[in-house]
């Protein structure tokens, strides 16, 4: 989720009320440690995943990145990451719901803990449930 977006005022919760765990993409993947540990030592029992319009996510492949990478980082830094999937998305609603089936299915998070999916539109300031 971008750091730009106040999931408070989003959402309508008060500070203290969540656990925000943002990442490029808001991505499940690599959000499901710091899941765990909200969970189990925390707690939580509801996942809000949310992604945003206009997420940078959406405009590079893999491919691309790990050009990015070995352009500015040369071949040291490419070698470091080989085979690291940055885990772009092209269509937002559809990674929303591959994210939230990635969790739904996970069996580091309990059945009883609650996984949404949403998108907060960055043009109204609105958030809109993925079904």
């Amino acid at each position: 989720m971008d750091a730009r977006i106040d999931p408070v005022a989003a959402f309508g919760i008060s500070l203290g009320d969540a656990h925000v765990i943002r990442n490029a993409g808001g991505n499940a993947r690599d959000a499901l440690r710091s899941l765990v540990i909200s969970e189990q030592l925390l707690g939580t029992k509801e996942v809000l995943l949310i992604k945003h319009t206009g997420c940078g996510m959406l405009t590079f492949t893999n491919a691309d990145a790990h050009g990015v990478v070995k352009s500015n980082l040369g071949d040291g830094g490419e070698k470091e990451l080989e085979g690291l999937d940055f885990q772009p998305f092209a269509e937002l609603e559809q990674g929303v719901r591959d994210d939230v089936k990635f969790l739904s299915q996970s069996k580091a998070i309990p059945n009883d803990v609650s996984v949404s999916g949403w998108v907060y539109e960055v043009e109204s300031g609105k958030v809109r449930a993925v079904n």
